[in-house]
């Protein structure tokens, strides 16, 4: 995703990290307590992928994991909340703002998406993921016209209008990834 404006490692970064959590989900499975197995696996997930943006996702499932301490079930509502506390858990790590050109925007959009549709009677898991991975698309797709402020994309600042973010479309494919999995279900 970001060979042509940084070094090219964000693809495989996302994959080694996210590739991690099934298994250290499973190692931390705690009975009755969601939240608490997603923070131990966000801690971990932080070591297995020690990059900036590996550092900012494990801290999405961190704060995540905190939304849904003591919670053994995983409904429309508790969704809403885990995407709503992973974005903020990215700004509070990142220290970034909406519109900077960051994964922030398209995970921002994407959990405000889910709240509205966790709010609606009849809610579902599918409704909810697949408003959030409507969001994230539509919070990807603004990045196109902002001007990158962080990273190594910062340097090839003139290349990047008329592309999306990288880091937001790695917040994109992270949803959509949910959503397919949910849809499944």
């Amino acid at each position: 995703m970001d060979a042509k404006m940084g070094d090219g490692d964000l693809g495989l970064t996302m994959c080694k990290g996210y590739g991690s959590l099934p298994d250290l989900i499973r190692q931390y499975a705690e009975p009755g307590d969601i939240g608490k197995v997603l923070m131990k696996a966000g801690v971990k997930m932080a070591s297995v992928v020690p990059s900036t943006m590996g550092t900012l996702m494990a801290s999405g499932v961190m704060e995540g994991g905190k939304a849904l301490r003591g919670k053994s079930r995983i409904g429309p509502a508790e969704l809403s909340d885990y995407l709503a506390a992973f974005a903020a858990g990215i700004q509070k790590r990142g220290k970034c703002q909406l519109g900077d050109r960051t994964v922030l925007d398209a995970l921002d959009a994407g959990a405000k998406r889910a709240a509205i549709a966790a709010s609606m009677a009849g809610a579902t898991l599918k409704t909810v993921i697949d408003a959030a991975a409507e969001g994230a698309a539509v919070g990807m797709e603004t990045t196109k016209e902002m001007k990158p402020k962080y990273g190594k994309a910062a340097v090839f600042a003139a290349r990047a209008v008329g592309t999306p973010d990288q880091g937001a479309m790695a917040g994109y494919y992270m949803i959509e990834g949910m959503r397919q999995y949910i849809n499944q279900m």
